[in-house]
């Protein structure tokens, strides 16, 4: 614990000082060897609030004094990003060494806290897939995305994040809209109460609905009990068309660009979620209005009945490791049969997945890796716009198998096969009711 405290603090200065040489097994001269704030500084490590050199690297070959340890304290209270749990570190080690803060002045952490302010992040994302489609051949799709996401302070309480992408498509050489503003939203963090406002990425219950953005405001508060609230607007037309295609065509409503428009959306979710144990888990409750969706300039509500489409969900994970964890997750909906399946004895009112997990790949450690096998029944109305599209689709049920690899720092690569049956079978007779995915992608994060 010594020897990494050691490492951490000697490469995580900002600035050069003069060092002293004390007592490697002691590097602080006046801190007995058993003090706390060895492992305080050490889990701040691990969580990143303090980083290495540029090559990733701690070097553990000098020793520091107190006024350096205040010079990493300074820096780390500049930054706005970290949990509650650290910054509760943060502000303990700062009352320790508030003699050398004082010593320090405000004007080191006032140029830390100004650089920063604006914080620039993202990645470039090459992804391959091959899927089998119900009724025809193999489809191959190649699509390279840059994203920015960019994180700038407004104040101690108030952040504003935005994501912008890039979408090239490959197989057919064009830029898909240019550089498109995906998110954009301002935070504020008070305590334990968090409310988001904006373009906002959706963070309850994924089976059901991706992380996709949808408009409006969310507010959250607890710790290990965090208690989730949204409403706002979603693409109900990206919901309905491109996850229905194959369904309306047989309808004769052509194809998903024939679907416009947006629906109101509410959620509440109650998530139990301690940063230390194992158990994990919650419940939530989903709803989005479809009637102002419209089909061929036709009001979706005018057209079927029951268009509010409820959702309800549980989920649990329990990790036996440190590596090994398992998660299930189940998802009931309650739409009208007759829009969300052509057979009323076929049930896509229903969603699960069973998923273990050993590992994962993390972006700064090169070598680092991850699995999983699942098995998933992506039921229609439970699950339109499911997180787990990459692999099997909603209105699909199988297995998929999976992993991910860290290259070198910041490069990882993501591989999943899925494999199964589409729940609703071909309507032509024909059998072709099979479900078979290749993904393939690879993440350089900047």
């Amino acid at each position: 614990m010594k020897k990494t405290l050691v490492s951490v603090l000697t490469t995580a200065l900002a600035v050069g000082v003069a060092s002293t040489t004390f007592a490697a097994s002691n590097p602080f001269s006046d801190v007995p060897a058993d003090h706390w704030s060895y492992d305080a500084v050490t889990q701040l490590a691990q969580d990143g609030v303090i980083n290495g050199y540029g090559d990733g690297t701690f070097r553990g070959d000098k020793n520091i004094t107190r006024y350096e340890m205040a010079q990493m304290i300074a820096k780390a209270m500049a930054k706005s990003d970290v949990s509650a749990k650290d910054k509760a570190l943060i502000d303990k080690l700062a009352a320790e060494f508030s003699d050398e803060l004082n010593n320090l002045g405000v004007r080191v952490a006032n140029l830390e806290k100004h650089a920063d302010m604006v914080k620039w992040e993202g990645l470039a994302e090459y992804t391959y897939t091959t899927q089998k489609v119900q009724d025809g051949d193999n489809v191959k799709n190649y699509e390279l995305v840059f994203r920015l996401e960019p994180t700038a302070e407004v104040n101690e309480h108030w952040n504003v994040h935005a994501r912008l992408d890039g979408v090239y498509k490959l197989n057919t050489d064009t830029l898909d809209n240019g550089m498109t503003l995906k998110r954009a939203w301002a935070e504020g963090q008070y305590g334990d109460f968090n409310v988001k406002l904006g373009k906002l990425p959706n963070s309850i219950n994924l089976l059901s609905i991706t992380d996709d953005p949808y408009s409006g405001i969310e507010m959250s508060y607890g710790k290990d009990f965090k208690a989730t609230a949204t409403y706002g607007r979603i693409n109900g037309a990206d919901l309905v068309g491109d996850r229905y295609v194959k369904y309306t065509t047989r309808n004769g409503w052509g194809n998903g660009n024939l679907f416009d428009g947006y629906s109101p959306y509410y959620g509440v979710g109650l998530q139990y979620a301690p940063e230390e144990g194992k158990f994990s888990g919650g419940v939530a409750w989903q709803r989005i209005d479809l009637k102002d969706v419209t089909v061929l300039g036709a009001k979706l509500g005018n057209i079927i009945n029951d268009t509010a489409l409820n959702i309800w969900s549980v989920n649990a994970k329990y990790n036996f490791t440190d590596k090994v964890s398992f998660k299930a997750e189940y998802a009931r909906g309650t739409q009208s049969k007759k829009f969300w399946r052509r057979n009323e004895d076929l049930d896509q009112n229903s969603a699960y997945s069973l998923q273990l997990n050993y590992g994962g790949a993390k972006k700064e450690e090169a070598g680092s890796w991850g699995a999983y096998i699942a098995y998933r029944n992506l039921g229609q109305t439970a699950a339109p716009w499911s997180t787990y599209n990459d692999g099997l689709m909603s209105g699909q049920k199988g297995w998929e198998i999976g992993g991910d690899y860290t290259f070198a720092q910041n490069i990882v690569g993501y591989l999943k096969y899925a494999w199964g049956k589409d729940i609703d079978p071909a309507w032509d007779g024909s059998g072709k009711d099979t479900a078979r995915k290749f993904f393939g992608r690879v993440h350089f994060f900047f």
